[in-house]
């Protein structure tokens, strides 16, 4: 195990990933926030959160997955106090192309996603474990059908 101190973070281990230079680090914020994971320099030479890691906040929320450029970005497992949590695609911090968002009572919607929206096609189970299929715009499904025969 290699250590050394860059900008004040203990770094776990070091290594040349492609052309980018990559460091695993476990880093605390000052908001108690804490990352566990890949991180590179910018263009302008800050150290970003980039390849795999871990986020945890200080209220509980929990990110597991790719980041690009200080962002979620890729696939990952976001985990929310409430219960609530979503594995799929992310772009920029949001959901972004295909996932599954499972609702705190146990629901869950499996489908499409464009910034953090319900969007396409996809299959909504609700908590008695009814199949409904559709088209989804957001907050609305018009033309939502029961699926027979599961």
């Amino acid at each position: 195990m290699i250590f050394c101190y860059a900008m004040g973070i203990e770094v776990l281990f070091c290594m040349c990933v492609n052309t980018g230079q990559y460091v695993t680090i476990s880093y605390i914020f000052p908001n108690a926030d804490k990352y566990e994971g890949q991180c590179c320099k910018s263009t302008s030479g800050a150290l970003v959160r980039g390849g795999t890691g871990k986020h945890t906040s200080a209220s509980g929320v929990i990110y597991s997955g790719e980041w690009y450029d200080d962002k979620m970005n890729g696939t990952g497992t976001l985990q929310l106090p409430s219960g609530a949590h979503y594995e799929g695609d992310f772009k920029d911090g949001m959901f972004h192309g295909t996932g599954k968002y499972t609702f705190p009572n146990g629901s869950f919607y499996t489908g499409h996603f464009n910034q953090n929206r319900l969007e396409g096609q996809g299959s909504f189970t609700d908590s008695s474990g009814l199949v409904w299929i559709g088209e989804f715009h957001g907050k609305a499904a018009l033309g939502l059908r029961l699926k027979h025969g599961f």
